[in-house]
């Protein structure tokens, strides 16, 4: 039956902002509306489903995910608990007592440890009995590998071996890449696993940042065939990228053509183009040092990013790139400004670029990205987990220039369009954390409401993305049947300043309500539906 009758509940829509119904025939919403309408639409064609006060909501969209790395991370070893290194060091040896071959762990993050101080090498083989392990870090851009791992792959004599455990650079990409060694069947089955996590917490479409040091074209593809709109197993939609550079557009044209030859058509050679790496790792290149005298690497010259994105741009197609520290938005902006050059704004702007996480961005900065029309993906969860006067960044950087990064209503009132993602799985695809963090950043400044976080991550994803359907990510008549269910304890309008919070939350303001966010208590996803076709259903839900 294609007609479905949703009322008795909340609909978010700025069409209604008293809506308690919902009509979907097929893959479209037909109608919002009162609970009286409801009853005199209603008739025999019709499935009726009592929401029971529950809110239906556009479904989220993720605008920086890693789907294989996030399946992996969900059945690897769980380190975001340890707190020390003798933690850590438990979990692995109680992983060991019950698993084979190579153990993996995720999220392990020793800035939140009384003593920081990291397990060598030899401690990971004693705590494994003698097995190959791989833990990464919680950014994904270090890791912690046993000794049996590191003489397997000749750790020791790349750039990034510590000499006792601790790998970067091209050490970790090398451990890494011997992590994600999977055959066809392991991989599909991590992407499904990711895929319906993602389902299950109300994620209709993730936008994948894929990339030759992340993995293959290969990975790419059969990601894409597992999550087709018309497959039969549904499953949230994915927006591909592949973080590719490239210096000219015969370059651009023959990558193109490459993923094309695999049925992958990509939205942009952008994403894990990394200009440098993270602050976590201490790879982020910033223009005054780290606390430790340090200033991070580039990876990318202004050349190269120039030339790439002057070659997409004469393509039409978005580029972009990695860029967390001001030492590398300096390197972003200067090369951005010299593709203008070569090939004027007005392709510039119509490309559509992006550049993610700009964690550090100054005013001079933030002017060039909106005139560049180039648009940014932001993680607020970064905040919450290591914002703050004693957080990882003040750790990394100080307490002063710590409340400066992912400046979010900076970005607003420049101009600069933002989408939002959880980089994972860098931080959980949980999408009312990510608002949560963005209306209580650390700074108050900083803040923006709840209604601009939640449309940071439905309509502006769709956005980045190019849809082209202008009704993509909301809920009216003629808009995609793309939604999720939530059971919810009390609904609210909630923003950062308490003067508009005042006029917001009266009913002349029309403004729709959202979860009140005020405690940990999350909305509890109950279904979840894109383009008509169910994705997730709890068992207490019919």
């Amino acid at each position: 039956m294609s007609l479905t009758l949703y009322r008795n509940g909340s609909v978010y829509s700025a069409a209604d902002p008293f809506a308690t119904a919902m009509l979907v025939d097929g893959d479209v919403v037909a109608w919002v509306g009162s609970e009286h309408a409801a009853t005199s639409l209603l008739d025999s064609r019709m499935r009726e489903i009592d929401l029971r006060g529950a809110l239906v909501a556009p479904g989220f969209v993720d605008s920086h995910v890693h789907v294989t790395e996030t399946g992996l991370a969900l059945d690897s070893v769980d380190l975001a608990g340890a707190r020390s290194a003798t933690e850590l060091l438990d979990l692995v040896a109680a992983a060991a007592a019950s698993t084979s071959g190579l153990l993996l762990g995720h999220g392990w993050d020793n800035s939140l440890w009384a003593d920081t101080r990291l397990p060598d090498a030899e401690a990971l083989d004693r705590a494994a009995g003698g097995r190959d392990v791989y833990l990464a870090r919680v950014d994904v851009h270090s890791g912690l590998v046993s000794g049996s791992l590191a003489a397997r792959l000749g750790l020791a004599g790349l750039p990034g071996w510590d000499g006792a455990g601790i790998v970067s650079g091209v050490a970790h990409q090398t451990a890494r890449s011997a992590a994600r060694s999977l055959d066809p069947e392991q991989r599909t089955a991590a992407q499904r696993r990711a895929l319906r996590h993602a389902a299950s917490n109300g994620y209709v479409a993730l936008a994948e940042m894929s990339a030759p040091h992340v993995g293959s074209a290969e990975d790419l593809a059969g990601l894409m065939a597992l999550a087709a709109v018309d497959a039969a197993d549904a499953m949230p939609q994915i927006l591909p990228y592949w973080g590719q550079l490239v210096s000219s557009t015969e370059e651009a044209s023959e990558v193109l053509a490459g993923l094309s030859s695999l049925g992958v058509d990509i939205l942009g050679l952008a994403g894990d183009i990394n200009i440098d790496g993270s602050l976590g790792s201490g790879s982020a290149f910033l223009r005054k040092p780290y606390a430790d005298g340090s200033f991070g690497t580039a990876q990318l010259s202004v050349e190269e990013v120039a030339n790439h994105l002057a070659a997409t741009s004469e393509l039409g197609l978005t580029g972009g790139f990695h860029v967390i520290g001001d030492g590398a938005m300096e390197i972003a902006v200067a090369g951005l400004e010299q593709a203008t050059k070569m090939v004027g704004i007005d392709k510039i702007r119509a490309a559509g670029h992006r550049f993610e996480h700009a964690e550090m961005v100054d005013e001079a900065a933030m002017a060039a990205l909106a005139h560049h029309a180039v648009g940014v993906s932001v993680q607020p969860v970064f905040d919450a987990l290591w914002g703050g006067r004693e957080g990882m960044y003040a750790q990394r950087l100080g307490a002063e220039r710590a409340l400066e990064l992912n400046p979010l209503a900076r970005f607003y009132e420049a101009g600069v369009p933002l989408f939002f993602g959880s980089d994972a799985p860098v931080t959980p695809l949980d999408p009312w954390a990510s608002v949560r963090a963005a209306l209580n950043h650390h700074e108050p400044s900083s803040r923006i409401s709840a209604r601009a976080a939640f449309i940071g991550h439905t309509r502006a994803g769709w956005r980045a993305a190019k849809s082209e359907n202008p009704f993509q990510g909301q809920l009216g008549a003629g808009a995609p049947a793309s939604f999720a269910i939530w059971d919810v304890e009390q609904l609210m309008v909630q923003v950062a300043d308490e003067r508009v919070q005042s006029w917001s939350t009266d009913p002349r303001a029309r403004t729709p309500l959202l979860p009140a966010l005020d405690n940990d208590n999350d909305p509890r996803c109950l279904q979840t539906v894109h383009l008509g076709r169910e994705l997730y259903s709890s068992d207490d839900f019919s």
